[in-house]
């Protein structure tokens, strides 16, 4: 529980340097490739917690055939 409240004791100094250090680490091209990938993992998670593997199983379909 005391995992959610970390967030709220950063400041904008704390922020701006953990940014800083992030693109250091992985380099401006690839930052964009990662968030791609979150961000479809995210909308995967979401469809299948809905239950619209219809949709999926279609798509899926689609592109083997």
């Amino acid at each position: 529980m005391t995992l959610i409240f970390i967030p709220l004791f950063l400041g904008p100094t704390e922020l701006i340097l953990i940014l800083l250090v992030v693109l250091l680490l992985f380099g401006g091209r690839k930052i964009p490739e990662l968030m791609r990938g979150l961000g479809r993992g995210v909308r995967e998670f979401k469809d299948s917690s809905k239950g619209d593997d219809k949709d999926g199983k279609d798509a899926d379909s689609k592109k083997r055939g």
